[in-house]
């Protein structure tokens, strides 16, 4: 009953703290007025509509030093625009993030989950050390106490991704390997009515599809979608998935200062976990070179709902001042039914299944709110942009894990109930002093976050007493950013500073038998500095080059002494490297050299490559000398792109990974060995506006390989497939 309650007030208490925070953020609009006096000339109106589905445009790789009410000045920056890619297929990562340096897909062999990682920071399962967003909104379960991911809006619905490194922990918050942001895409507007609707059939049983409805009628906008999909993935059994996910945005121009923006996004999900393999053999093993397709768990299922509602505003108090503000709230389930050590350390062995399941139930009601204000102001002979913000969040988040009387059970006897709550709150401020060429922003963020978590039941605490705990949180961050910019061609650029992992409600409240609540339990701290050159010279290629460093102190581990286990800070790693990106459009090259634009008319060969070279370590505590998780010494990309407007995009996309480890003991379980995969993808607008033919050919070579180690074994990845669709729009 209390969680139904929530369900209905907390988006309502999500606007109230939206509205609460305006007048906080007028007063600092007065103060900054005052302290930073406007003159006549400031900066044009910065009205960010954004790109609808229909459009094409090809977004500049690097972003400008501030847009809307976000600072990019002196950060490491990438943005991949899908508008120059051939339409990637069933959320396919490792094609999307073909031009991002670095960023790793732990795979899955379905589409059920989201599980991303970045400069060996922590483990990649369901992206938890990386900062997920959707339009600067985070879709994790919990922000705080759960940060995974189970939800991702689909590719057809987004326009680019953004990817902050380490200086997105002071726009967004918490993660320490940086943040990544879904753009989606906006209404049409030039028409009061369109329709487009994409069907695609591949390999293994998939079938996705993704209609949309859109269009704007005077100060009215709005966009419907409804993405479906499903398959089998390649497992022989039990490797099922369904999805379905709809989302309806409201756009309303009030007037030229004032927009009002409303999103509803609903999910279901529902899919089959086959469980790992193992390269050793025996009684009750699966072993990897005997079959890759084997299931080890033929019952074990996950499923997910989420109802997430959001209110946006933005409005220009005047030429020299913008607001935002945003609102958000709703319910997350996550629901698995596992049969009794399908989670083990056994690897695929089938021997060791027992005929019952355990329940697991977690609920969420959350509600988060964020305003900002950006305002102009001018000093000493040049323009300023002081950017400054408030925001809130909070939930409520039961937990209990019942014992299903069969491997296939439904409902089951109650083991274990805990309750948990956050509320946390944050104030955060950038400027971007410019000196001609020059720009130094200093920032900072300050988070408060208090967390409270309780056992009521535990059966399987014989020999310790339910545990609880509360407490706050205060972490301060800062930053600093520096950009020197010679011209177009060549950009410097340095960023120092802050990020921290939070701790989650399990590493504060262990729920297994004999744990204990550790009393000295810190955030995790970083360092990340990184510098770097990069430059755009002309439309046919633009570059981007870095050296960095992460000092990531007060990791997390577990420590048992006397037959107690308590979440400890344990370590600290260091690790550094350099990330190097290129594209070169050979025909826009061909056209600088010979002074012409005949090649125009031919389209655009663009040739890239990517590099990210990592030497990571653990530097203090149990794992000195040690490599931590999902480190490989190095990750390339690279590969051909034809495009011809939007009439023909073609891409030959390849990816190498080096040997690396799954877990940070480096054992020999957990190793993953190198691979490389190459990937086909191509698009034909054969009726222009109205009809397109797709396809692609993924893992072309049929390379067999694996990329995520999970304690239950080897997850792995799919082997040749294909998939063909066609999208229609009226």
């Amino acid at each position: 009953m209390k969680f139904m309650f929530q369900r209905g007030l907390l988006p309502g208490f999500a606007l109230l703290a939206s509205v609460q925070a305006v007048p906080l953020l007028l007063a600092f609009k007065t103060l900054a007025a005052e302290v930073f006096p406007e003159v006549a000339g400031t900066l044009p109106k910065v009205n960010v509509v954004g790109e609808s589905d229909a459009d094409n445009v090809v977004t500049h790789p690097f972003p400008a030093e501030v847009e809307g009410t976000k600072v990019y000045s002196g950060k490491k920056v990438t943005i991949l625009d899908f508008d120059a890619l051939p339409q990637i297929q069933s959320d396919n990562y490792r094609q999307a993030f073909s031009q991002i340096p670095g960023l790793m897909v732990s795979e899955l062999p379905n589409a059920s989950l989201l599980s991303l990682g970045y400069r060996g920071i922590g483990d990649p399962h369901e992206s938890q050390n990386l900062l997920v967003l959707k339009d600067g909104m985070p879709f994790v379960v919990d922000l705080y106490g759960y940060p995974t991911v189970y939800f991702a809006p689909p590719f057809e619905s987004v326009d680019r991704l953004e990817f902050i490194r380490g200086g997105a922990s002071l726009m967004y918050g918490p993660q320490p390997s940086g943040a990544l942001n879904y753009v989606t895409h906006q209404p049409r507007r030039d028409r009061p009515f369109a329709l487009r609707t994409q069907h695609i059939l591949g390999s293994y049983g998939l079938y996705t599809t993704h209609t949309l409805i859109d269009g704007t009628d005077g100060k009215l906008g709005y966009l419907v979608s409804f993405d479906h999909r499903q398959g089998n993935s390649f497992r022989r059994q039990n490797g099922d998935f369904e999805i379905n996910s709809g989302s309806i945005r409201l756009v309303y121009d009030a007037s030229a200062e004032t927009r009002w923006t409303f999103d509803m996004d609903a999910t279901a999900s529902d899919s089959g976990e086959p469980g790992g393999l193992t390269l050793k053999s025996g009684a009750g093993l699966l072993n990897y070179g005997n079959d890759r397709r084997a299931t080890q768990n033929l019952h074990d299922r996950l499923r997910i709902e989420r109802y997430i509602p959001s209110v946006g505003l933005e409005h220009r108090w005047s030429d020299s001042t913008l607001m935002t503000a945003r609102a958000w709230g709703g319910t997350y389930e996550r629901q698995s039914l596992r049969q009794r050590n399908s989670g083990g350390s056994a690897f695929g062995n089938t021997a060791n299944l027992i005929d019952s399941n355990t329940i697991n139930t977690h609920r969420y009601a959350t509600f988060g709110a964020e305003t900002r204000v950006r305002h102009e102001w001018q000093a000493w002979n040049n323009d300023h942009t002081l950017v400054g913000g408030v925001s809130t969040y909070a939930s409520d988040a039961p937990y209990e894990l019942d014992r299903g009387a069969s491997a296939t059970a439904e409902t089951g006897t109650p083991r274990q109930r805990s309750q948990r709550e956050t509320a946390a709150g944050s104030v955060f401020a950038e400027n971007v002093f410019r000196f001609g060429r020059l720009s130094i922003t200093p920032g900072f963020r300050v988070e408060n976050i208090h967390q409270s978590i309780r056992e009521t039941l535990n059966l399987d605490k014989t020999t310790s007493p339910l545990l609880r705990d509360s407490g706050l949180d205060t972490v301060p961050l800062g930053a600093l950013g520096v950009s020197y910019t010679f011209s177009p061609a060549v950009e410097l650029y340095a960023n120092l500073s802050q990020g921290y992992k939070a701790k989650t409600y399990g590493d504060a409240v262990p729920l297994g038998n004999n744990t204990a609540v550790s009393s000295t339990l810190q955030p995790g701290h970083t360092w990340t500095a990184e510098a770097g050159v990069r430059g755009r010279p002309g439309d046919f290629w633009n570059y981007d080059l870095s050296v960095f460093r992460i000092d990531y102190d007060d990791r997390f581990g577990a420590v048992t002494a006397a037959g107690i286990t308590r979440f400890e800070n344990v370590g600290r790693s260091v690790n550094q490297g350099v990330d190097a990106a290129t594209e070169l459009d050979l025909i826009g090259l061909s056209d600088r050299l010979r002074g012409t634009e005949v090649g125009k008319s031919w389209g655009a060969l663009s040739v890239y490559g990517n590099v990210s070279w990592l030497d990571a370590e653990f530097v203090s505590g149990p794992l000195h000398g040690l490599t931590p998780q999902y480190a490989p010494d190095y990750i390339v990309r690279t590969g051909l792109i034809y495009r011809l407007g939007r009439r023909v995009k073609v891409a030959w996309l390849g990816t190498f990974v080096d040997n690396h480890f799954a877990n940070d003991n480096n054992t020999a379980d957990f190793r993953i060995p190198g691979y490389t995969v190459w990937d086909l993808t191509a698009e034909w607008e054969f009726w222009p506006e109205r009809a397109r033919l797709f396809g692609g050919l993924n893992n072309a070579f049929d390379r067999h390989y694996w990329s995520r180690v999970r304690p239950n074994g080897i997850d792995p990845a799919v082997g040749r497939n294909v998939y063909a669709g066609l999208s229609l729009q009226f």
